[in-house]
């Protein structure tokens, strides 16, 4: 999940985004939603916490697992301004990412999480229909939701520093597939 490697790793963005763009091959197409996803998790990071924090019965977000905490953005941004994708969607994606790269028990409070959020309703009132306008026409136009120079996104924002990628981790992310590749 490239949303979990920018957690990890703050560095270089660009990048990152170029070595994970190589080793997925995605069409032009999934590149385009790709950088929607992203870039909009990114650019609504602090507004995405503050409507998950309060949600997190016993937890404080400072102490949720980074990858359960990036599963409940990537999710909570769709639901929140995708217009195609079905809230009902978002949620079941997010339980399968949290049972495939989290502890089992983190497949419950996420479905929870997630489920209260949706029915407290307001959720498509913000949503998007991603269309021409939003997707770049070529290499050099910028995608909707990207971060602009001056805003502040402490948690992924790029670096111009060349760095080094980081180290392997015990943590066993399987191999490349179609669901996860956010």
């Amino acid at each position: 999940m490239f949303l979990y490697s920018l957690e990890i790793q703050t560095e270089d963005y660009a990048l990152q985004r170029e070595l994970f763009l190589k080793e997925w091959r995605l069409s032009r197409a999934d590149t385009d939603f790709f950088d929607l996803v992203v870039n909009g998790v990114i650019k609504h990071k602090d507004e995405l916490d503050e409507e998950i924090g309060p949600r997190l019965v016993g937890w404080v977000i400072s102490r949720v697992p980074r990858i359960d905490l990036t599963i409940l953005r990537l999710a909570l941004f769709e639901m929140k301004y995708l217009e195609d994708v079905p809230t009902s969607v978002s949620i079941s994606e997010a339980v399968i990412l949290a049972g495939k790269y989290s502890e089992e028990k983190s497949r419950s409070y996420i479905n929870a999480v997630l489920g209260n959020l949706e029915r407290e309703g307001n959720l498509s009132a913000l949503k998007i229909e991603p269309g021409p306008g939003d997707a770049p026409d070529d290499e050099d136009e910028t995608p909707a939701f990207a971060p602009d120079d001056d805003d502040e996104i402490p948690a992924f924002a790029p670096d111009d520093e060349d760095v080094t990628p980081a180290p392997a981790t015990d943590v066993d992310v399987g191999t490349p597939d179609t669901e996860s590749q956010f």
